[in-house]
């Protein structure tokens, strides 16, 4: 996600500065970025005198020290309170008063992410889709103390981007995971009783309601840890067990099956 953040804002004229624990994930992250590019360049939909000005206004840095002069940050680490916490404390002490500091969050309250900072008038949701150089929509997620004057800017940085940005309150799961994840959770529990098998429930998905991935493929490209984590925020956010995760969801990630990143999940990859 972090890489095609940066992507997106360099292509749009933005000068980036892409931060990680050590210059290493930096490194892949840069090859990345030059690969996505280099595939745009050869399918003629990007120049490659526009590919390299992308990647020149990209520069690294190992640490957070590297982003204090930036107006705008994109937090885009893994879902873990804690660390989303920790890393909001120490953005607001290195970076300057004015900076934006945004989460890509899918399902950690930005409410809670702000009160780590002693700005959360400036702390606002930015969370983009996966994968971000050819998703539309980023979903801005308002806390309760967003000021209108840093919703505005981050949906016209967004908007500068080539996306689309629809906003909500902060709530449990937002918009996006409230809806998507529990439909990802019932196709589990379909299969889970016997109901269909994989690529029967998922070709129903994409055939009979036009869906471009079926929900088992799809959580496998999400993490199933990760679908899992949102299904348990959503459990205990809204005190409902209708938000229960499936049975088979649960086994699945205690053995190690998390989908494409562990090569194995409702498919085998």
């Amino acid at each position: 996600m972090g890489n095609g953040i940066a992507q997106v804002a360099a292509c749009s004229g933005l000068d980036v500065t892409m931060v990680d624990i050590n210059q290493d994930l930096l490194d892949r992250g840069v090859s990345a970025i030059e690969g996505s590019l280099g595939r745009l360049v050869s399918k003629g939909r990007m120049s490659e005198v526009d590919a390299e000005g992308a990647i020149s206004r990209i520069s690294t840095s190992v640490g957070l020290g590297g982003l204090s002069q930036c107006d705008l940050v994109v937090e885009a680490i893994p879902e873990i309170p804690e660390l989303k916490f920790s890393t909001f404390s120490q953005l607001d002490s290195i970076c300057k008063n004015e900076c934006i500091l945004a989460s890509n969050t899918s399902s950690i309250s930005i409410n809670e992410i702000a009160s780590h900072t002693n700005r959360p008038d400036r702390v606002i949701g930015m969370h983009f889709m996966n994968p971000v150089p050819i998703m539309k929509l980023v979903e801005i997620i308002n806390g309760s103390e967003t000021s209108e004057e840093v919703t505005n800017a981050v949906v016209s940085a967004a908007e500068s981007m080539g996306k689309t940005a629809l906003s909500c309150i902060d709530s449990p799961g937002f918009v996006s995971n409230r809806i998507l994840i529990p439909m990802i959770n019932e196709a589990i529990i379909a299969l889970q009783e016997g109901v269909a098998e994989a690529d029967a429930i998922d070709g129903i998905m994409k055939l009979g309601m036009n869906h471009p991935i079926g929900p088992l493929a799809l959580a496998d490209l999400i993490g199933l840890d990760t679908v899992l984590h949102i299904m348990n925020v959503l459990r205990e956010g809204l005190g409902d067990d209708k938000y229960s995760p499936a049975t088979l969801l649960t086994e699945m990630v205690e053995d190690g099956r998390l989908g494409r990143k562990s090569g194995s999940g409702f498919y085998h990859y």
